[in-house]
């Protein structure tokens, strides 16, 4: 990772931890420099990064001003990946969960209407990865992502293929906590649910495409919860003697 990156995400997620809170400013540009060791051409590029995610802005005499969490560009790769390394936050899953639901079933009822074979193909095949065996958590991700970015691309709308920063990012958010792969019933039930949706995109099943994909969504969320219920009734647990 170059300085640039490093600096920016570093910075990015001291901002959404709260460690500079909106309406205050940055540490001046000479106490940046010396923070991080790197010359000014590069705090600067940093800090415009920062100003077009709309972290920052910088005014003369005044400084560079954290701006209120209403500016900032979610739907950033970048904001989207430094949330996710803050932690699982019921309020970023649940945000997640309903930009989801808006807008992948209809991504999904486009592509039954618009699939191509070369697209089903493509489909069946991120299936068929989906159910090998030997996964982690970390390649039954990106199987995954890539199925649905696939769907994606078959919707036919550019715009439905540019969401893909939103649902790789609440799978690594999802995958943190809990994975199909963790046990092999779910690993399994997982590869159906995804298989459902790509029979109803290949049967130009619009409406079932669209029900597919939200029950796919929501187990994931189901999933989570019930983690999170374990680990909370395990830090209940008194120790024992």
């Amino acid at each position: 990772m170059s300085n640039h990156n490093r600096i920016a995400t570093i910075l990015g997620t001291e901002i959404l931890k709260g460690r500079h809170r909106p309406e205050s400013n940055l540490p001046s540009e000479p106490e940046l420099i010396a923070r991080f060791k790197v010359s000014r051409t590069v705090m600067r590029e940093v800090i415009k990064t920062l100003a077009a995610k709309g972290f920052v802005v910088s005014k003369t005499r005044i400084g560079t001003r954290v701006r209120d969490p209403l500016h900032w560009n979610m739907f950033d790769a970048d904001v989207l990946a430094w949330r996710s390394g803050v932690g699982l936050d019921a309020d970023f899953v649940r945000s997640l969960t309903e930009i989801r639901r808006a807008l992948e079933p209809a991504a999904a009822a486009l592509a039954a209407q618009r699939r191509t074979t070369a697209d089903l193909a493509e489909l069946r095949r991120h299936v068929s990865d989906m159910a090998r065996a030997g996964h982690t958590r970390k390649s039954f991700a990106a199987v995954d992502l890539a199925l649905h970015l696939a769907i994606g691309v078959a919707s036919g709308n550019p715009l439905m293929r540019s969401m893909g920063s939103v649902i790789e990012a609440a799978l690594l958010t999802s995958f943190t906590s809990s994975s199909p792969v963790d046990n092999p019933r779910d690993h399994e039930k997982s590869v159906q649910s995804h298989s459902a949706i790509v029979d109803a995109i290949e049967q130009r099943d619009t409406a079932a495409a669209a029900a597919a994909t939200l029950e796919v969504i929501d187990a994931g969320v189901r999933r989570i919860a019930a983690k999170q219920r374990r680990d909370a009734k395990g830090r209940r647990r008194p120790p024992e003697r």
